[in-house]
């Protein structure tokens, strides 16, 4: 699916202003906020044409337009076929990690990162300490402050799927690498439709494993139950950690950790941010 220059920006100011705002994002706001050089007119034209592909629907009849999970996929595509989020790691949300890096202790220190990952996205932030068997959840206060969790039954399967995520870690493929040519064929196969079934969302689900070590997954491309609501932003990674049990005289041990972070809530989240910081938490993992 090929969309003009100017529908993917429309397309692009619709996801940032519902993320930002929450509310239906009208034609009469994008002429307001945007200079498309067009008039009114011609954006609910070109918003109705992304209407019909499927990428924004409109939930009531006298509202504006909302992003569907295709649409923010096709966000998060283009954000991640950009380098975005490999080239420009916020440099203050670096040094606060690096700043928890010197932390001794492998426990100690993941659950600290976890809980600053957590601050900076507000989502719920989670942490997998695989050879521990270990499973931080931090974010809680925040995440059940976004309005997605006023409706009936959202709260019961956001739990339900964190039940869930420890069991699904074990068997998820994550970070496999794809080549552009591959990725563009992919991006192809981008129109789905509601309900889906599990054979096709098998097949989508490779198109979230992208160069960079960071996998998303929106909606029901979530390989957890009862998650057709949320994004999944996550990324396995390994580091060496100090084995802080050698005592005195003895030097501390080296020991190869592997952990996976994750970054859970309403699809409705700031992607380039929360992908973002978990770059700046691999990298400095890895340089421990």
């Amino acid at each position: 699916m090929l969309l003009t220059e100017r529908q993917n920006g429309i397309l692009n100011s619709i996801v940032e202003e519902y993320i930002n705002s929450a509310e239906p994002i009208s034609s009469k706001l994008l002429e307001k906020k945007y200079d498309f050089e067009i008039c009114p007119a011609t954006i609910r034209i070109e918003m109705q044409k992304l209407t019909d592909e499927g990428l924004i629907s409109q939930p009531h009849t006298s509202a504006g337009r909302v992003p569907t999970d295709k649409g923010y996929r096709y966000f998060v595509d283009e954000l991640l076929e950009k380098d975005i989020i490999e080239n420009k790691t916020d440099i203050e949300t670096e040094n606060l990690f690096r700043k928890e890096g010197e932390i001794e202790g492998t426990i100690k220190l993941l659950q600290s990162l976890t809980k600053n990952l957590a601050d900076i996205s507000s989502n719920l932030a989670l942490g997998y300490l695989m050879g521990e068997k270990i499973l931080w959840k931090e974010g809680w206060e925040d995440i059940l402050q976004e309005p997605e969790f006023q409706e009936k039954g959202i709260i019961h399967n956001f739990t339900e799927v964190i039940k869930n995520f420890e069991v699904t870690m074990q068997n998820l493929e994550l970070n496999s690498p794809m080549s552009p040519a591959k990725r563009d064929g992919i991006k192809k196969r981008t129109q789905f439709s509601s309900p889906m079934s599990p054979a096709k969302r098998d097949g989508i689900k490779k198109r979230t494993q992208f160069s960079s070590p960071i996998s998303v997954f929106i909606g029901r491309e979530n390989p957890f139950p009862k998650a057709k609501e949320f994004t999944t932003i996550i990324t396995k990674c390994r580091f060496q950690s100090k084995n802080i049990r050698s005592s005195p005289p003895f030097a501390a041990a080296r020991v190869n950790e592997e952990v996976i972070l994750a970054i859970l809530g309403p699809k409705r989240m700031s992607y380039g941010k929360n992908i973002n910081s978990l770059n700046a938490l691999v990298k400095i993992l890895e340089e421990l």
